[in-house]
Order: C-alpha cells, then sequence, then structure tokens
C-alpha cells in the first residue's frame, strides 16, 4: 500500500471510512482513560476526523499526523479554524499546521508517521486510534507495515495508554480473515495481541456485532481496546 494509494482516496472522493459525528465508541470509553483536562492525545492518520474537534471540546490537547495534506487543510477550512503551516526544523518531507478550537490547540501533521520522532509531537498522554490500524495490511510477519506501525507508536509514546477500535468478524476461524480485503481490514484478536502484547496490558471493553454481514451471514464486530502501558 502506496502514498498514491490514499491520495488517490482523497481526490476521488472515496471517503466512506470520514464520519459526520463523533465516533460513539470514543464518546463511550474515553473516560476509561481517566484523562486530565489539558492532556495531550495523539491521533494517528487522522485524515480530516470530526473526533479531534470532539476532544477539544473536552478540553484535551489534540495532534495527528496525516499523509495527505488535502485532509488536513479540509479539516481547518470547513470547521473554521484558522491555522498556520510550519516546517519541520530538520526533515523537508513534514510540516504542520497549528490551529486553536475552543482554547484547545490542534496540531497536525503533514507527511509519514514513520519520519515523526518523541519530540515533534510532545509528550503525549494517550492515543486514540480509530482508523490506522485497519487501513493497513499485513502479510502475517513481523515486517508488514501494519506491524511496524504498531512499534513506532510504542516508539513515539512509550508511556501513553490507548483506545484501540478495530473490525473483527463473529464465529469464525481467525484464518478466514484472509479471505476479506480492505482497507478496513478486519483484524484476528491474535494479531492485536501479536502487535502489542510485549508493550501493554491489554484490556477489550466492548465487542458488538453490527447489522452488516459477510457472504456466510456472519456479523461484523466492533471491538474497543484499552492499551494500558506497561512500564505504568
Amino acid at each position: 500500500m502506496t502514498p498514491e494509494f490514499w491520495q488517490k482516496k482523497w481526490q476521488s472522493n472515496q471517503l466512506g471510512f470520514n464520519q459526520n459525528k463523533p465516533n460513539p465508541m470514543l464518546i463511550e470509553y474515553l473516560p476509561t482513560l481517566n484523562l486530565a483536562q489539558g492532556n495531550r492525545i495523539f491521533v494517528p492518520l487522522c485524515g480530516k476526523s470530526i473526533d479531534m474537534l470532539w476532544l477539544a471540546e473536552q478540553q484535551f490537547e489534540v495532534v495527528g499526523v496525516e499523509l495527505v495534506e488535502t485532509a488536513v487543510a479540509e479539516f481547518f477550512t470547513e470547521n473554521n479554524i484558522s491555522a498556520s503551516v510550519h516546517p519541520h526544523e530538520s526533515e523537508p518531507n513534514l510540516k504542520y499546521y497549528q490551529g486553536r478550537y475552543n482554547n484547545s490547540d490542534i496540531i497536525i501533521w503533514v507527511g509519514d508517521i514513520f519520519l515523526l520522532n518523541q519530540q515533534d509531537i510532545g509528550v503525549v498522554d494517550a492515543i486514540y486510534d480509530r482508523a490506522a490500524l485497519v487501513a493497513l495490511p499485513d502479510d502475517g510477519t513481523n515486517h508488514s507495515l501494519r506491524f511496524r506501525y504498531a512499534q513506532q507508536l510504542i516508539n513515539l509514546a512509550p508511556k501513553a495508554q490507548q483506545l484501540l477500535l478495530s473490525f473483527g468478524l463473529s464465529g469464525v476461524d481467525e484464518t478466514e480473515y484472509a479471505n476479506y480485503s480492505g482497507p478496513p481490514f478486519l483484524i484476528p484478536t491474535q494479531r492485536i495481541h501479536d502487535y502489542y502484547q510485549h508493550a501493554y496490558q491489554l484490556v477489550l471493553l466492548e465487542s458488538y456485532e453490527t447489522q452488516k454481514v459477510n457472504n456466510e451471514g456472519k456479523p461484523f464486530l466492533n471491538l474497543a481496546w484499552h492499551l494500558i502501558p506497561a512500564q505504568t
């Protein structure tokens, strides 16, 4: 999966992943993280998600990263937020947009998440992953893009807890997941553990069936995970 894949999605307005309301699982389960007002939440592969506005309304600082600059520019324009644009001090392929909403800072980096470091995003108290992990492919090895992404989150914010939303299938063997293409990708529970269990305690907050079904009539699942750093 290349950067051009996502560029084409935005250019052709194929944005089925973009919601016009805050995600209900974010609203329900963010309190589980016991954050304080003013804490900083990192939103990877954020697009122009309305969830970032909701987080700012709760008095959290928001820092995101998005590969496609069009998405970032549209986020600030569509929400009537004045933003300044700043180059990275040393990496020419990174820049960030910065604005304020509801007296909270919103900073969104434009570029490849693998180019970011801890200093770029600052001290992060939590990670909110709604559409990042499920957007990345996995070839079953520890070198897959999805596996590398999970490790990059740990590198960027090793002490931050995480609210992770993922998709699955009900009542099937996990080997059957290979039959379903994405994005978004369906992720077996065991793979979630493979990505994160060395660094986090994983708590499944909820798993519920949606009305959509696969060809065999098995319902899709929405899952919410709380990832608690092992260091704490």
